[in-house]
Parts: C-alpha cells; sequence; structure tokens
C-alpha cells in the first residue's frame, strides 16, 4: 500500500532503465548502479496536510506505507531572512531536525521503508550525522542498528549513535574506505545506506517542499547547498521537478553547489577539471566524500538548472564558519561549506541583490565543537 494515487504506480528503476517493484528489498539495480524512484506528479498546496508539522505534511508525494511510519517530528526547519553583507538571504536551519542534521530527512523516509518490508536490523555507513540518524530512527522503530565509521569520526557523534543503542564498528581509511566496507557486509544485513537507497532521497526532497510553501508558494532564484555524495541537490532537484509536474510553480531555481576544495569531485566535474595528487584532509568532515556514487545524476540536476558549482578552500570555509556565528548561526564546518560558496558566488556576480537566495545549512557547531575550537579558539 502507497501513500497516496500519486505514488500507487510507482517503481525503482537503475541506469540501465530496468523496473522493479517499489516493495523489492535491493538497494541498488541489477546492473549494480543506484536505484532511483520513478517520477512522481508532485502536489499544490491544497495537497498539503496541513494539521502535520513534520515533513509528513506532503505525505502525498512520499512513496511509504503511510501504517509503517516512523518520525520524530523532523522537517519544518526554521528559515530566516537575514542580512548577509549588501544581500538579504533566508538561512534553512536544518539542526532543528531532531538529531541536529538535514539527514534525518531521509532517515524517516527510509527506515519507514525498510520496517514496512521487515527489516529486524539495518547497516550504515557515515562520516558521522547520518549514523547518529540512522541510530536514532533505527531505535525508535525497535531494530537494530550496525554503524560503520571513519577512525577520525567525532567523538561527539559517536557517543550520539551509541546513546540510541547502535553498534559502532571503526573503519580504517577515508570515507570512501569506510562505504566500500558497508558493501562487503550488506550481503548479510538490509543496508540502509543514506548514499545509495532510493528511500533516502526521497525524505531530503521536502527540504525543496518547505522552502517552497515557505516563500509563498513560489520557488526561490537560488538554492546554495554543501554536497559530498550530493543528496541535497538531488532532493531539490526532486522537489522541483514535482512541483513543475503539478503546476505550482512556473520556473526552477538555481541549484549552486559548493565543496572543499580536495574533496570536489561533482564541481570539478561540473567545471571540467581533472583533479590530481594527494587529497589533503579537509575541517568539513561531512563532505569528504572521493567517488559520488550518484555522481551523474548529481550534475546533472545542477546542469538542469542552469546551476554551478565551486570548490572552496580551507580558509574560506573558516571565514565562513566565523562569518555565520557572528550572525548568530552555530553551525557544523560542513555548513560552513556553503556559506563559503555563497560568498563566492556573490562575488562572482551569479547571484544578485535583486534575487531569493536560501542557504541550506546542513548540522550544528555543538556535534563538532572540538574541531571548531582547534581553528577559530
Amino acid at each position: 500500500m502507497c501513500a497516496d494515487r500519486r505514488t500507487s504506480s510507482a517503481y525503482l528503476v537503475d541506469r540501465s532503465g530496468t523496473r522493479y517493484e517499489l516493495t523489492d528489498p535491493r538497494w541498488r539495480g541489477a546492473d549494480g548502479s543506484p536505484l532511483a524512484v520513478s517520477r512522481l506528479p508532485g502536489l499544490t498546496s491544497a495537497d498539503i496536510v496541513v494539521g502535520e508539522r513534520s515533513l509528513w505534511r506532503y505525505a502525498p508525494v512520499i512513496p511509504v506505507d503511510q501504517r509503517h511510519r516512523i518520525s520524530l517530528g523532523e522537517g519544518a526547519t526554521p528559515m530566516p531572512l537575514l542580512d548577509w553583507g549588501e544581500h538579504r538571504v533566508h538561512f534553512k536551519l536544518e539542526w532543528f531536525n531532531p538529531t541536529a542534521s538535514f539527514k534525518d530527512r531521509g532517515v524517516s523516509v527510509m527506515m519507514s521503508h525498510l520496517r514496512s518490508q521487515g527489516a529486524q536490523a539495518v547497516l550504515e555507513d557515515s562520516s558521522g550525522n547520518g549514523g547518529s540518524s540512522v541510530a536514532a530512527y533505527a531505535a525508535a522503530a525497535g531494530v537494530h542498528a550496525t554503524i560503520l565509521v571513519p577512525e577520525a569520526t567525532s567523538a561527539s557523534k559517536v557517543v550520539q549513535a551509541r546513546a540510541h543503542g547502535a553498534e559502532l564498528v571503526f573503519v580504517s581509511g577515508t570515507r570512501d574506505d569506510v562505504g566500500d566496507e558497508a558493501i562487503r557486509r550488506s550481503a548479510r544485513i538490509p543496508y540502509a545506506s543514506h548514499n545509495w537507497h532510493p528511500m533516502f532521497v526521497q525524505g531530503v526532497k521536502t527540504i525543496g517542499y518547505e522552502i517552497w510553501e515557505a516563500l509563498g508558494f513560489t520557488a526561490p532564484d537560488n538554492i546554495v547547498v554543501v554536497a559530498g555524495s550530493g543528496s541535497l541537490v538531488l532532493g531539490c532537484d526532486l522537489a522541483f521537478t514535482e512541483l513543475l509536474s503539478a503546476g505550482a510553480i512556473d520556473r526552477r531555481p538555481r541549484l549552486l553547489v559548493g565543496q572543499p576544495r580536495d574533496w570536489a569531485a561533482i564541481a570539478d566535474t561540473v567545471n571540467r577539471i581533472h583533479q590530481t595528487g594527494q587529497r589533503a584532509p579537509t575541517i568539513a568532515e561531512g563532505a569528504a566524500i572521493a567517488r559520488p556514487v550518484r555522481l551523474p545524476e548529481v550534475v546533472a540536476a545542477i546542469g538542469r538548472s542552469a546551476g554551478a558549482a565551486v570548490a572552496v578552500t580551507e580558509d574560506e570555509i573558516v571565514s565562513a564558519l566565523r562569518a555565520l556565528a557572528s550572525h548568530g548561526l552555530f553551525v557544523e564546518p560542513t555548513s560552513a561549506v556553503a556559506a563559503a560558496a555563497l560568498d563566492r558566488f556573490i562575488s562572482d556576480g551569479i547571484i544578485r541583490r535583486s534575487e531569493t537566495t536560501v542557504v541550506v545549512l546542513t548540522g550544528t557547531g555543538a556535534k563538532t565543537s572540538d574541531r571548531i575550537a582547534a581553528v577559530v579558539g
């Protein structure tokens, strides 16, 4: 049973075009590529579940059986309009989600889907926020969670996941090495990957619906996001594609993306740059992804919106971190990448003062205070 007539005919599809039932427990296609949910028609303002204060107010376009819904009140995050130099900019504050990051949106929908399939245990790999979120929602669902994390993961994120009862496994090497180990283990346990699972992006897309609703059911000119694997890019692309299909908007916002300089696979592909040499560690640990599994889809989404992508330096990230704090916004360094990109897009003339711009801030600095203290004192 799906949530609504809009989703009743939905299916999964891989890059080769092979279709699978929405109830199929697979997390990737037979061709090894990531799965996506087939295109959904979207909704209008009249379809919103107005009495619901969570992302489930957009339930008609969430392809999950509502009887198995796992929700902790995620979504409905504030979006204050603040001065940023000579510009007025909306900042979407995603640390108001239950585990203090945007990942709760995708995990709520993904975990609801997995529970509908009878999952008793799940496996996740994460640099921190995704693991904390899966641990929390698994606990709410009564499901055992095993979380694989890099050895360098922030201590506060480890504590949070353990507090929810998750089993943590530390893996040496890069963030991509952690993902490779998770894939090896996925043959024995359902893989609740926020990078691979098709239902994760279905939850993340609600951030686009919220932006649309908060702006009086209109699309902004620009949405600025940080990208690691690119789920925010894909989520916003899905939301505004569906809204266009429903006739609820008449144009897309530009998707403007920032990444740390040495971890800029998406920006480098958009800008046709071939990166060589050693990758230096970044303070923005959540964006340190060398091989985004949905890279072609993310690049296509940026192009579809007439958007752009930039790689920012560590100094720019730290400067943006300080600037956000001076505005009362205490964010994790990964979030500051979006503000650093905002500065670049403004200085390059891509964002103009007359335009409506939204910057998504993905998580709180409270989870990474040790790293922040090391660079801002």
